[in-house]
Formats: C-alpha cells, structure tokens, sequence
C-alpha cells in the first residue's frame, strides 16, 4: 500500500466517526503506523495536524446542523464532540472569527475545510482525458477566445489570509457573500442577462495589502444604458486559456468540495507538472442550464516557469 493510500484510509474513518472520540494514537494504530510516522505523514499530505483537520471536519458538520433552528447550540456541540459551550464557542470563533451565536442570527457563508482527495496529487492526465473520481469528473483542456464575454455583477475587495484553501484561516466567505448578494439582486438587470452562464473572477492582487479582487456575475445578452446601483461591467478578454472542467452530482457539490478539490488539482499538481504558472487571473464558469451533471470552468492564461537559476522564462 502506498502512502497516501494509508492517510486516505485514516481520512474515511474520520469521516465515518466524527461524533466520536479519535485519538490520534487510535487512528495510527487502525492504519498500522506508529503514532510519530503517522502524524508527520497526515502533515505532510493533509497540510494540518491531525486534531486541527479533525476540529476542522467537526465545524464543517457543526456549520450544516446549526442551520436548524430547532436544534439548541449546546446540543450541536456536545453531538460533535466539543466538552461544552465555551469550548464550542472558543473554537468556532477562532476559526470563522464569529460566535456559533452569531452565524445563526445571519447565517453567512463560511469557508470550511474539505475532506481532500489525496489520490489526485498522484495523478497525471493528458489534456482532454477526463479525471473520474468517485466524487467529479475532471477534464483539462486549451481554448481560444476569440471575443470578449461581458458580464454584469458586483465586485469587492477580498482578504487572502481569509480565504481557504488559499489563506491559513477561514474566515467569512467572502466571495460566497457576494454570490448570495448578486442573486438577490440580478432580477433588476434580468432583461440584460444570459441566466444560463455565470461567472466569478479573482484578479487584481495586491500582495502589500494581502488582498485581491473578486467579482461574481451574470453572462451579459446586453449592456444597460445606465447600471443599477452597484453594478460593475467585467469583461472575460479574448486570449489563450487552459480550462479545467469541472462536474459533480449537484450543484452544492460542484461549487464545495468539487471545486475546491479541482483547484488544487490544477494549480497544485497538473499545471507544476507542466511547469506552468499562471497570470493573476483565474475565472471560474458556471453553466446553469447544463443537462445531467452539475457544470463549471475554471479558465487560467498560463505562464511558464522560471528557469532555476537563470531568472528567464522558457520559451
């Protein structure tokens, strides 16, 4: 058995008991690893601490359960293994920077961590082979744009540090807050709008500040006279691009864990492996009127590498 076959065990037997307790010795002891290998062996391909991941998927459960009103805060608590309402309340906001309190009152979207699939990081595919997990399809492909797309939304300024997978924390979804607060809003621009196709960029950062740029919209059909209040014009420029194709189940799927898991496909493994980077740029596609599974893009202009040692582009 491989190595990473071993952490992805430990990984669904977390999944399968995270109402209950799970010491670190047992889990090493049910993968038959010594404990010190173990936990350096989770570091390494999981990025977290044993406990840490496991605290992690616990609040990721928590975030779902408090969605119901009927259910006390104590009782969502005490369920997923927290010792009381202090401790709860402690880690919940250490790691969203709000109360369990106040999530409830407004319920905003959060970022969570994801149960990773470890087995894509050892997997090479070909442009145009698709990827099968249990979970998605993923296929990796070029395009032309032969003409820019535009596209009505809202944009706003977005935290790094804040933002996981991407920052060490997790923090408010920033992003997903702007989603939420575009289709509460597209009905008064709906005439302007292809509602098939939507799209979220990221651009813009700004490494002194720790920030970037998000805008979250709608495919434009026609461009308004005069935009509504906040309404921003963004435009997908024409140009090469490396799309990753992404589909899931749902759609909540598609935009959780199958988007999160693609990411870290194709920045953390598939383009390094084709010793590509990228422009700070991504844009991801969302194709609401797709048939049978759940549908997105994630578009990139790619870069090569830097030769070590040289300091030059490859050409």
């Amino acid at each position: 058995m491989q190595a990473w076959e071993t952490i992805e065990q430990a990984l669904d037997y977390i999944e399968g008991h995270l109402t209950e307790e799970i010491p670190t010795e047992s889990l090493a002891n049910f993968v038959g690893l010594s404990p010190f290998y173990f936990q350096r062996l989770f570091k390494r391909l999981v990025k977290k601490p044993v406990q840490e991941y496991v605290k992690l998927r616990r609040l990721t459960r928590v975030i779902e359960a408090l969605k119901d009103p009927e259910q006390r805060i104590l009782d969502v608590a005490l369920e997923y293994g927290f010792s009381g309402h202090a401790n709860f309340t402690r880690a919940f906001k250490e790691t969203y920077g709000i109360t369990p309190e106040e999530y409830r009152k407004d319920l905003q979207m959060l970022n969570t961590f994801e149960k990773p699939e470890i087995s894509m990081q050892y997997v090479q595919i070909d442009e145009g082979v698709p990827l099968v997990t249990k979970d998605m399809v993923l296929e990796i492909y070029k395009k032309t744009l032969k003409q820019a797309e535009i596209y009505l939304g809202f944009e706003t300024k977005v935290k790094i540090s804040g933002q996981a997978p991407v920052g060490e924390s997790m923090g408010v979804d920033v992003p997903g807050q702007l989603w939420r607060r575009y289709h509460l809003e597209k009905g008064s621009i709906a005439s302007h709008l292809n509602t098939g196709v939507e799209m979220g960029m990221s651009h813009s950062a700004d490494p002194l500040r720790g920030t970037f740029a998000y805008f979250a919209g709608g495919r434009a059909e026609t461009i308004p006279e005069k935009m509504e209040p906040g309404f921003i014009k963004k435009e997908l420029p024409e140009g090469e691009y490396i799309i990753c194709k992404v589909e899931a189940e749902s759609f909540e799927k598609l935009v959780t864990h199958a988007l999160d898991q693609a990411n870290q496909y194709f920045f953390n493994t598939w383009l390094l492996h084709h010793r590509l980077t990228t422009e700070a740029f991504s844009a991801e596609k969302y194709y609401r009127d797709a048939e049978g599974m759940a549908c997105m893009e994630i578009w990139i202009k790619p870069l090569p590498l830097k030769n070590e040692g040289t300091g030059e582009n490859q050409r």
